[in-house]
């Protein structure tokens, strides 16, 4: 008999909704084989009601610091409190996504981590989170020169670790507790709060309010803000809990805003996706991130603009096509089939470090 396999305690760190979906799977599939895994997380939005409707365990770290002196101060704090928590769990490994503080608590407990990121030049948060990491993934299609002996790519996009068939299946019923019918198109908006330190110098929509109006013309409008909305869009504020959201989104007529992880999510679901973002000099933000040129260049499924005016074009072409939902299936089926099922990469790197490393560079 061969030696048994090592089982692993892994620790990961979410600090926005999104990376719970991201690791949920990879940590059903540990758990399964026999790993321990402990998630920690902040209070931001629903990361802890997400936690608890999947029944990860979980433990607080910290609340959400607003501002930059406050970022710089909290940092300490943050390192504090997950360092206390991971000398009780004794990880073996320590993961996160663009996640300084996981980085530098694997290097205070001399155990290594796994940072996953998608997003090219963030500096500050770059500076202060890849030098302490031991192995950098990010998707294949990434732009930023790393450090090749931290690199790993995968073949496909973060969003594929939960939206990928073998994962999700969008439910037909979440639109109709809604009150919006089988045939009827509907419209997603949304709107950020721009306080992440990666938001710096950037900007989106500035009307809101005239964006509605011209949406309004071809379905519902329902917005998902994390900011507080003007009175006069108040009642159209989404409401609906957080695991049901990805199902809403696929069967949208179109997804219109300024979240770049949900402009991703709505083009791998198949709906057509509009981000709006631009920076200081007024460039669209998109133009320099690999995964948005690539669904946009390759696949057709997502568009980007620096805001709503030069948006619009677009947003009408698409709704005002009745088959834009079919042709946009088939575009999703086409880049379903040439990439990877993320999750299972990335339970295998996981599960299997540091050997795994070798074998992900040798298969490439």
């Amino acid at each position: 008999m061969g030696d048994p396999v090592k089982k692993s305690r892994v620790l990961i760190d979410v600090g926005h909704p999104a990376q719970v979906h991201f690791f949920r799977h990879m940590a059903e599939n540990l758990q399964a084989a026999g790993h321990t895994v402990l998630f920690t997380a902040r209070n931001k939005e629903v990361t802890i009601d997400l936690l608890e409707a999947f029944q990860l365990p979980y433990e607080l770290r910290g609340e959400l610091y607003e501002g930059m002196v406050a970022k710089v101060f909290g940092m300490f704090i943050i390192d504090y409190r997950l360092y206390r928590i991971a000398r009780r769990f004794r990880p073996d490994i320590l993961v996160g996504f663009h996640n300084p503080y996981i980085a530098h608590v694997s290097r205070l407990l001399r155990k290594p981590s796994i940072i996953f990121t998608d997003t090219e030049n963030v500096r500050i948060a770059s500076l202060l989170t890849f030098p302490f990491a031991d192995c950098i993934c990010t998707p294949a299609c990434f732009k930023e020169a790393l450090d090749p002996e931290k690199h790993l790519t995968f073949n496909g996009y973060k969003e594929l670790a939960y939206l990928h068939p073998n994962y999700f299946t969008a439910d037909p019923a979440v639109p109709l507790s809604l009150g919006i019918g089988p045939d009827e198109p509907f419209i997603l908006l949304r709107l950020i709060s721009w306080k992440a330190s990666h938001d710096v110098d950037l900007r989106g929509i500035k009307a809101p309010e005239s964006l509605v109006q011209k949406l309004e013309q071809f379905g519902k409008v329902f917005i998902s803000s994390e900011r507080e909305l003007d009175p006069s869009l108040s009642e159209r504020r989404l409401v609906l809990p957080p695991e049901q959201f990805h199902s809403l989104i696929a069967h949208a007529a179109l997804y219109i805003g300024e979240g770049g992880s949900i402009a991703t999510e709505s083009a791998l679901l198949g709906t057509p996706a509009i981000h709006i973002e631009a920076d200081s000099s007024g460039e669209a933000s998109g133009n320099r991130c690999g995964n948005f040129i690539e669904l946009r260049d390759r696949y057709d499924l997502m568009y980007f603009y620096p805001d709503e005016i030069s948006a619009w074009e677009k947003a009408l072409e698409i709704l005002s096509d009745s088959d834009s939902k079919a042709t946009w299936a088939k575009k999703r089926d086409r880049l379903l089939s040439e990439k990877s099922d993320v999750t299972a990469w990335i339970t295998d790197l996981i599960a299997g470090y540091p050997e795994s490393v070798q074998k992900a560079r040798l298969s490439k």
